[in-house]
């Protein structure tokens, strides 16, 4: 249903979101060992600079990287829907709006953050009718209104879900953050989502003192433009100090792929079950997760994409 009305809409009508992904990439470069059959990880090989560059600061993104979150989000924004009996004029089913597995994985890969997700939808498929609403909004600040309620009832929805202590955080996450601090690098987590949520999962995930301990954190509150724009990566190296060069960025996605590179930066994707199909040319090395990645791979990689430059 919404699906190919999704990639076909965007495609015609928007530049930020129109990196449609339609091949894979066989990479066979082989400094890196392979973690999965489906991708490997690879570095761009080069003779080493008269001045390389260094590994300064290390910058996680949170969804999809620290933790694996597509499903927790989809189940709260359907949560959301029924709670306030979303309803939109396009569709045929007989219950409130409900985004499917296959539907939420190309959108959410497609457009960063929960509200521009929702206004596209609803410009899509018409405004919906809901408990807030009893006929669909017409004006932009009832619009507005709908979009900011749907979205807070939704974060506090996924807190819960984070609070439940039944998510983890994905392999290798934790002892890579703890490398990079014991040998004085950086470390910044730049995401996309709602402020208030992010330091949620980090406080659970990751442990109070290690959110504490980061150099810079930046939510989608602090930025004016979503990933793919690289605002908050060029926000994240001015508040670090360090040069776009020396900053490597961890990245689940395309968006944030693109985020990053935009702003400068080398990238390496930790990929997702939803996001393993994308093409992600542009990363230096791609990973299934973090549990075989050491420092010194990445500030290997690093010196030899940065002097291949």
């Amino acid at each position: 249903m919404a699906s190919s009305t999704l990639a076909l809409t965007l495609a015609a009508t928007t530049t930020s979101y129109s990196y449609l992904l339609k091949t894979k990439h066989t990479f066979s470069y082989p400094r890196i060992n392979l973690f999965s059959s489906k991708h490997r990880a690879f570095s761009v090989s080069a003779s080493a600079s008269s001045s390389p560059r260094s590994l300064q600061a290390l910058i996680f993104d949170c969804d999809g990287v620290i933790l694996e979150s597509e499903h927790l989000h989809r189940q709260a924004y359907n949560d959301a829907f029924v709670h306030f009996n979303v309803r939109c004029p396009s569709s045929s089913s007989p219950g409130p709006l409900d985004w499917d597995v296959q539907f939420y994985d190309e959108l959410q890969n497609l457009i960063g953050g929960g509200k521009p997700k929702m206004r596209w939808y609803f410009k899509e498929h018409g405004w919906p009718s809901s408990t807030l609403f009893e006929t669909p909004p017409t004006n932009d600040e009832d619009r507005a209104k709908l979009i900011d309620t749907l979205q807070d009832w939704k974060t506090e929805r996924y807190k819960e879900i984070i609070k439940s202590g039944t998510v983890k955080p994905r392999p290798g996450v934790l002892r890579l953050m703890d490398e990079a601090r014991d040998a004085g690098k950086k470390l910044a987590v730049c995401s996309a989502a709602t402020k208030s949520s992010v330091i949620l999962c980090l406080e659970n995930l990751i442990g109070i003192e290690r959110f504490q301990g980061l150099d810079c954190f930046l939510a989608g509150d602090d930025v004016k433009e979503k990933k793919p724009d690289p605002s908050i990566y060029l926000t994240a190296s001015k508040k670090l100090g360090i040069s776009d060069k020396d900053c490597l960025v961890v990245e689940d996605s395309v968006i944030g792929l693109q985020a990053a590179t935009q702003a400068g930066m080398s990238c390496v994707v930790t990929y997702t079950p939803s996001t393993a199909d994308q093409d992600f040319k542009e990363a230096i090395a791609l990973y299934p997760d973090l549990s075989n990645v050491r420092l010194k791979d990445l500030e290997l990689l690093l010196q030899n994409a940065v002097a291949a430059k």
